[in-house]
C-alpha cells in the first residue's frame, strides 16, 4: 500500500429496516451505518464500505470475500442477529487474527459462542439514533479504531484459542485485494441480461432510486428496480434464501402498482410474501403486509376467506409487536367483518373489540409521537393513524386535529390521499353500528 492510499474498513451488517425477532422491534440499520459507523470510520482517516456500496458485475460473493480477507479493519454490527453478518464475521475471524470490531444495538442477545468477546453497544430508537447517543458512541468507536490500528492484538477467538495456528501473512504491497481479484476474476459469474443494465450500480444507489420512485408514487418503476435488486442479491444462486426486506418492499410496490390489474397485482404480491412463510412467521412486517394484501383482495373479490386471513395476519402482528400499524388495520378489519357478520352477536363482538384496540392504538401513537429522532414520514403515519383511531372511537375533533398535523408534514401527496380514503371507508362502516340496535332493544 502506497503512503497516499487510505486504509480500508469493510462493514459487515444488514441494511434497511429489519425486525429484531428477539424483541419484536424494527430497527433502521441504515441509520446505524450512516449516522454512527461511516462518519466515524471516515473521520479516523479510513475508506469505509458496506456490501451494498460495492460496484460489481457478477457474483457479489467475490468482492465480499476479498474485503473480508484484505480490509485493514472490519466492523461487524450484529444487531437483529442477522445470519449473514454472523457468517461473515466468522469468515473474518478465520482469516485474520486481529483488527475486527464487533458492535450491536443495546438489546442484542449475545449467543454463547461470542459471549466472551468484546462487543461495543449503542442504543437505537428504532428509526434513528439520538444525538447524545450518537456523540457518545462515535467517540467510543473512534477511540477503538485508533487503538486497534496502532497497537493490533488478537481479537479473533480462532487465533486466541488455537494460538499455534499459522498466521496468514499478506504481501505489504497488496492493495485492497487486487492480487486476489486477479486470481478469481475468471471465476466471477456473468450477470444475466435482466440485470446487466444495473450491474454497474451499487445496491445503495438502486435502493435510493426505489425510494425516489415510491415518493413520487411511481410504484411500477419501484417494482422494476426492486426486481433487479432481488436478482442481483441472489447472485445467480436460485437456492439462496430471499432477503426478507427486499421481498417485503417488492410485495408492497407490486400491489400498489395495480399492474396489469389491481387483482393480478395483489395476487402477485401474495405469492411474493408466501416465500417468507407468513403462516408461521414472527416477522411483524411480513404479517402486516400479508394482512394488507388480503384486505385488498377482500375489497376486490368479497371472498370471506380473504377477510378472515387479513384479520389473522394483522391480529398476530399486533399481539407480537403491539404496534400502531397492525393495530389500526386490525381494528378496521374487525369493523368490516362486523358489517358482514352472519349474526348480530358476531357483529357486536367484532365491533366492540375494534373500539378497544383503537384505544390501545391511541396510547401507542401518543407515546411514539413523543420520541425524539422520529423521521418526518414516520411521524406522518403516527399522526394519521391517531386520526383514524380517534375517528373510530367517535372523537371527531381530535381526529381532525391529528389529521391536520399529519397533512402539514406529508412528503408525498399519495400519503394524504391514502389516509383520507381510509377514513372515509371507516366513516361508512361506523354509520351502521350494531350497537345502536342493542341500545334500541334495551
Amino acid at each position: 500500500m502506497s503512503a497516499d492510499e487510505k486504509k480500508t474498513c469493510f462493514v459487515v451488517m444488514g441494511f434497511g429496516e429489519k425486525v429484531d425477532l428477539a424483541t419484536g422491534r424494527k430497527l433502521n440499520l441504515n441509520a446505524s451505518y450512516e449516522n454512527l459507523i461511516k462518519p466515524t470510520v471516515e473521520g479516523a482517516g479510513l475508506k469505509c464500505e458496506r456490501a451494498d456500496e460495492i460496484q460489481h458485475s457478477g457474483n457479489i460473493n467475490v468482492p465480499m470475500y476479498e474485503r473480508l480477507l484484505t480490509a485493514d479493519l472490519v466492523i461487524a454490527d450484529l444487531s437483529t442477529s442477522n445470519n449473514n453478518a454472523f457468517y461473515e464475521l466468522g469468515v473474518r475471524h478465520a482469516l485474520r487474527p486481529y483488527t475486527t470490531i464487533i458492535i450491536a444495538e443495546n438489546e442484542f442477545n449475545f449467543p454463547f459462542d461470542i459471549a466472551q468477546i468484546a462487543v461495543r453497544k449503542y442504543k437505537h430508537l428504532g428509526d434513528d439514533i439520538g444525538v447524545s447517543e450518537s456523540k457518545r458512541f462515535r467517540g467510543e468507536l473512534e477511540a477503538a479504531i485508533k487503538e486497534i490500528l496502532s497497537k493490533p492484538k488478537d481479537d479473533s477467538p480462532v487465533y486466541i484459542f488455537l494460538n499455534r495456528l499459522r498466521r496468514l501473512k499478506l504481501p505489504d504491497d497488496m492493495n485492497a485485494g487486487d492480487e486476489i481479484a486477479k486470481a478469481v476474476a475468471a471465476e466471477a459469474a456473468v450477470p444475466t441480461a435482466a440485470v446487466a443494465s444495473a450491474a454497474d450500480m451499487t445496491h445503495g444507489a438502486l435502493m435510493q432510486q426505489v425510494a425516489d420512485a415510491k415518493n413520487r408514487g411511481d410504484f411500477l418503476t419501484a417494482k422494476t428496480l426492486l426486481s433487479s435488486v432481488r436478482i442481483l442479491m441472489k447472485g445467480g444462486s436460485p437456492d439462496k434464501p430471499e432477503d426478507p426486506y427486499i421481498m417485503q418492499q417488492l410485495a408492497l410496490v407490486t400491489y400498489k402498482s395495480k399492474h396489469p390489474t389491481p387483482l393480478k397485482a395483489l395476487e402477485e404480491a401474495r405469492d411474493l410474501l408466501l416465500t417468507l412463510n407468513p403462516a408461521t412467521s414472527n416477522d411483524t412486517e411480513t404479517l402486516g403486509l400479508w394482512g394488507s394484501v388480503h384486505k385488498r383482495l377482500w375489497d376486490e373479490t368479497k371472498d370471506r376467506a380473504h377477510l378472515d386471513e387479513a384479520v389473522r395476519g394483522h391480529e398476530r402482528g399486533f399481539y407480537l409487536r403491539n404496534d400502531y400499524y397492525n393495530g389500526i388495520n386490525l381494528a378496521y378489519l374487525l369493523n368490516v367483518r362486523a358489517a358482514n357478520a352472519n349474526s348480530r352477536a358476531e357483529a357486536i363482538a367484532d365491533f366492540v373489540q375494534a373500539e378497544r384496540i383503537r384505544r390501545e392504538v391511541i396510547g401507542i401513537c401518543e407515546s411514539a409521537a413523543r420520541e425524539s429522532g422520529l423521521s418526518a414520514d414516520n411521524k406522518y403515519w403516527v399522526l394519521a393513524t391517531m386520526a383514524e383511531a380517534y375517528l373510530g372511537v367517535g372523537d371527531e375533533a381530535n381526529a381532525d386535529k391529528s389529521f391536520q398535523e399529519a397533512a402539514a408534514i406529508a412528503s408525498a401527496g399519495w400519503m394524504k390521499d391514502s389516509s383520507k380514503e381510509q377514513m372515509n371507508k371507516l366513516r361508512a362502516l361506523l354509520v351502521d353500528s350494531p350497537l345502536k340496535y342493542v341500545k334500541a332493544d334495551g
